[in-house]
């Protein structure tokens, strides 16, 4: 079975699919407003907008700003949201997420949607909405948005939930996967695909054992009813289940679309890219290669059927999900237009198919890595890389790349808590783990993982000029240190108990020693803050970035409370599963830093990449942000960390936000320049928005914060030109 490039003609009915299907006109892009998320349904982030250009985009000014609310004290709250801009309003989501529409002119609110279920994850992971035109005056339009496991239905108009959808106007995630709903935590980050009369949705799930499948659905916008579903994990006589263990679809989880998706409504194909499975870093209960996880599927928008699909990593052990949605363009090549799809990863590398038939226009080679050296695992021997274009970020950290060798290690994110007394220099800390590059097994003694677990390419993705078949894509170039730990056994004692069960649910976010990791709190002096039943509550129902883990039973939790409590009980787990299943967990996770905040490679610690995906060439890469503290004439640009996306127009300039220096800047697409930058309220993670009214164009981001320590925000700023 040939599982990493398959692709399937339907013969007349692929014909009929090309050819003939219904087009929708209410899909095409209307470059004057931003009526789908990230531009358009091709995810482009492109607009044809002129009005602001290379030369007077020095005079932007602040046009209005909107404190959209959801701020509480003492929590920390993202907002990454792409809004949508549609008929002069735009319709955004705040911090509490909770949907808003302001005029798009002034920043005037319009009207308030407070969802009837309150999202407990907290953190404002809405990245956007989307949006579906009614067909007849009888209908309203509607706005989709997800918040916890709902996705509700909005008249666009009035901000009234429309109560003839699902039940009392929203759909509920948990249902219909297979599994009971109590015992999964669903959500939806991004957006659904608006095809016709369907909202077809990717979700959110946990990423360690007993979390929820992945599977892609397709909603009645009228009804809320499921339409079809797509088994990312598949079952007995489908496709890809010989992939996996016999049992897999009924335990094993993820493999899910939580980055985004992209549809050719003219051929009627909706793309997804896919996460990893199930536990994320240990793969010995899912042998074999695990289709559908990590892959790119192109799926059959009526009927979700299978077309092609390209798997990226095989039996992932690294956590390289596909991390944005999918750009479509058309290639020029030798004169010929191809129909194209092009998919960033967070190893830092840009794959482009034909995105009718699946067929790599650059070609990918199998390359040979090493099998694990952890009991029960087994590597996949190959994995497949782009021989085009290069990757737009370093695959490989070595001594001679390390920017400060002798300054001492920042310790807290990735070693024993006993180390932090007398931390190891960054060459000490370098020289005692694995640095060989990508795709080499997770060890317990501690393995780089360059680009790091971010990416490479993040959730903001990459923007496209879809017609000069152009991306320009902003990446990290940050190393991460893992390793791994044994756990597990059959002691009678609760606290070995518990002490393996928080090993493998929390060590992963929280750190090995429990000891924090950057914006997620520590859990070491827990029982300070909170009783022993609070605990159960929050790792039953959620709280802050933290997922719901209801997936575990009632026992566990209370072993885990009273481990992180220190309380000890003697009690017999041993009917008790999933200790065997997973016998390895997360001991370190982490950013490798300098005891400076600074990471261990040299600069540019992040950059923005114009490639040519006709050619595979690049046209230019420039440092992107700025650490102001370093003052290092070597690197009077240092490039930083950042999340979010850029936008591009057709007067050549690339607008984004995303870096940790808290700035929303403009650049000259053809060279990298920077033209123009602004001091932000708050950090803009998100992809910003432009559009026009009255024949005033408008840029408009998201100050949401709360990435990378820096502070929490709830604002939305509007740029345009003096009048």
């Amino acid at each position: 079975m040939k599982t990493n490039f398959t692709y399937t003609l339907l013969g007349t009915a692929f014909l009929i699919l090309s050819c003939n299907t219904t087009y929708d006109p209410n899909t095409q892009p209307d470059y004057h407003n931003w009526n789908d998320y990230l531009g358009d349904s091709g995810r482009s982030h492109f607009s044809t907008l002129t009005q602001i250009d290379t030369i007077n985009v020095k005079n932007l000014e602040l046009a209005w700003s909107y404190k959209s609310g959801g701020l509480e004290n003492g929590r920390t709250t993202q907002i990454q949201t792409n809004p949508l801009i549609i008929e002069s309003t735009l319709y955004g989501v705040n911090a509490a997420m909770e949907l808003f529409a302001v005029n798009g002119e002034n920043g005037k609110q319009i009207w308030n949607f407070k969802p009837a279920t309150k999202d407990k994850t907290g953190l404002g992971l809405n990245r956007g909405l989307s949006f579906w035109k009614a067909n007849s005056e009888s209908e309203e339009d509607r706005l989709f948005f997800a918040s916890g496991f709902h996705v509700y239905a909005v008249a666009r108009k009035t901000g009234k939930a429309i109560t003839s959808f699902g039940t009392n106007g929203s759909i509920d995630l948990r249902e219909g996967l297979g599994r009971g709903a109590t015992k999964l935590a669903v959500y939806a980050n991004t957006p659904g695909a608006i095809y016709q009369n369907l909202l077809i949705m990717g979700t959110r799930v946990g990423e360690g054992p007993g979390s929820s499948p992945g599977h892609i659905r397709a909603y009645n916008v009228i009804t809320g009813k499921i339409e079809w579903i797509f088994h990312t994990i598949p079952q007995p006589e489908e496709f890809g289940y010989d992939s996996w263990p016999k049992e897999a679809y009924k335990t094993v989880g993820g493999a899910n679309s939580w980055s985004g998706n992209a549809i050719d409504h003219e051929r009627g194909i909706v793309y997804f890219p896919t996460g990893s499975a199930a536990f994320d870093w240990y793969g010995g209960d899912r042998h074999g290669e695990n289709l559908f996880a990590n892959s790119l599927l192109a799926l059959n928008a009526k009927t979700g059927e299978r077309l092609w699909h390209y798997q990226f990593v095989h039996h992932d052990l690294w956590d390289r999900d596909l991390p944005a949605p999918p750009n479509l363009f058309t290639m020029n090549r030798n004169g010929q237009k191809i129909p194209a799809v092009a998919q960033v990863t967070k190893s830092g590398h840009v794959f482009v198919f034909n995105r009718v038939t699946g067929e790599p226009l650059f070609p990918i080679e199998e390359k040979a890595y090493p099998n694990s050296n952890l009991e029960g695992e087994q590597a996949h021997p190959t994995q497949p890389l782009p021989t085009k274009p290069a990757p737009f970020a370093k695959q490989q950290l070595t001594e001679a790349d390390l920017y400060a060798p002798n300054q001492p290690a920042f310790v807290d994110d990735f070693v024993d808590k006993e180390q932090n007394i007398n931390p190891p220099t960054v060459l000490d800390k370098f020289n005692q783990i694995t640095s060989k590059g990508q795709f080499v097994p997770i060890d317990t003694t501690g393995v780089l993982l360059y680009p790091g677990a971010d990416g490479g390419a993040e959730w903001g993705g990459a923007a496209m000029d879809p017609n000069k078949g152009i991306m320009y894509v902003n990446s990290n170039e940050m190393a991460w240190i893992v390793r791994m730990k044994k756990v597990g056994g059959e002691s009678n004692e609760e606290s070995n108990f518990g002490a393996s069960l928080t090993q493998i649910h929390c060590a992963r976010c929280h750190g090995g020693e429990l000891q924090g990791l950057g914006a997620i709190p520590e859990l070491q002096n827990i029982k300070e803050r909170y009783s022993v039943d609070s605990i159960q509550s929050i790792i039953k129902n959620g709280k802050g970035a933290m997922l719901s883990m209801p997936n575990l039973s009632d026992s566990k939790v209370k072993a885990i409370a009273n481990y992180i409590s220190d309380i000890e009980v003697e009690t017999d787990h041993r009917a008790e599963e999933g200790l065997t299943k997973v016998p390895y967990a997360v001991a370190g996770f982490g950013r490798f830093k300098d005891n400076r905040g600074y990471p261990v490679m040299t600069p540019p610690w992040g950059t923005l990449n114009a490639i040519n995906l006709n050619t595979g060439e690049y046209i230019w890469k420039v440092p992107f942000g700025h650490e102001e503290q370093l003052n290092d004439p070597n690197h009077p640009v240092s490039g930083l960390e950042n999340y979010g996306g850029p936008v591009v127009t057709a007067s050549d300039l690339l607008f984004i936000a995303a870096t940790k220096d808290e700035k929303f800047r403009a650049y000259n697409m053809k060279n990298g320049s920077l033209l123009w930058q602004t001091e932000l309220p708050t950090g803009g993670y998100a992809t910003p928005a432009t559009y026009s009214i009255g024949g005033k164009q408008f840029i408009v981001i998201a100050c949401g914060g709360g990435k990378m320590g820096t502070a929490s925000g709830d604002e939305y700023r509007a740029y345009a030109l003096p009048d």
